[in-house]
């Protein structure tokens, strides 16, 4: 019969203070999180969002006795909605037998960029994103007319400088910058009228890279689609996000595993080998508030500069 590792020996593997250390590397490394708004970890499926949809209207009285204005604000309810992201890692048992090594360890790191290439995806184009999510901030913002064509200006300083406009035309600050890595060699060298370098680059580990004083950041994890955007600008407290369940482990040795069409990759019990199934549940949401500036559906807190032809 064979040697079946059990899930109390396997589980040894991941001490429970190094499964916790994995939810806040996913977190640094998903450039989507790293810019969001946190919000208090949801205690069910479903965390309610009021946000405002009108605005009150003051006025001046006129005379001692004049009227006062009467008016009224509205609210309306958003939700964020918890969706489950996972990955199931097969291992031989022989490995685990043989192994000199800690095996957790060397996987830990690919488990921690997956997540984070899933998640940025999904917020910063909609990529296999759950119906319950919104839509991709890049999706948004160019459905609503909210880009700048690279190119457009006499540099690329005044392309970003355009983008920002976009946002603040809306009445939302732009807070930071988020884009692909082939846009360093775009930004490196720029300057302004004195000389000044535009792009600031960091010279202090853990220090951002700022453009116009803001930081930006750069995606390397595959998820970024360069052929839709080049940037993204944006007030990102707009943008939040929400986790209904810290990344959990449970160790297979019985399963069967399959693909999409139902056949059969994997017979654990029958091929000698354990499998880590990793799984954490979050969502996120972008309410999008009314401001004084834009009360239209068209306002939107992000906006992007774009490829030609994009």
């Amino acid at each position: 019969m064979a040697n079946i590792i059990s899930r109390s020996n396997a589980e040894a593997l991941i001490p429970t203070e190094q499964s916790r250390e994995v939810i806040s590397a996913v977190l640094n490394s998903s450039s989507a999180l790293s810019l969001m708004r946190k919000l208090p970890n949801m205690t069910s499926k479903q965390k309610k969002l009021p946000i405002v949809s009108a605005l009150p209207v003051a006025g001046f009285v006129e005379g001692d006795n004049g009227l006062k204005a009467v008016s009224s604000a509205a609210w309306t309810n958003k939700y964020i909605t918890a969706e489950e992201i996972a990955v199931i890692i097969p291992i031989p048992e022989a490995v685990l037998d043989d192994a000199d090594y800690d095996i957790w360890a060397e996987i830990k790191p690919s488990i921690i960029s997956e997540f984070g290439r899933i998640i940025d995806g999904a917020v910063f184009f909609g990529t296999d994103k759950p119906t319950s999510w919104p839509d991709g901030i890049v999706t948004s913002a160019i459905a609503k007319n909210k880009t700048i064509t690279f190119g457009e200006g006499a540099d690329i300083a005044e392309d970003i400088n355009g983008v920002m406009g976009l946002v603040e035309a809306d009445g939302f600050d732009v807070s930071g910058f988020v884009g692909e890595i082939g846009l360093k060699s775009s930004l490196r060298g720029l300057r302004d009228k004195n000389g000044g370098l535009i792009f600031q680059p960091s010279l202090t580990a853990g220090t951002p890279s700022t453009i116009y004083g803001q930081p930006v950041s750069y995606v390397k994890n595959s998820s970024w689609n360069s052929a839709k955007a080049k940037l993204i600008a944006g007030d990102w407290s707009q943008a939040v996000y929400s986790i209904r369940q810290d990344i959990t482990y449970k160790v297979l040795d019985q399963a069967v595993i399959s693909d999409g069409e139902g056949k059969i990759i994997y017979n654990l019990a029958q091929q000698d080998m354990v499998a880590l199934r990793c799984v954490m549940r979050l969502g996120w949401q972008l309410p999008n508030p009314i401001t004084q500036l834009n009360q239209t559906e068209n306002r939107y807190p992000f906006a992007l500069l774009v490829p030609q032809g994009g």
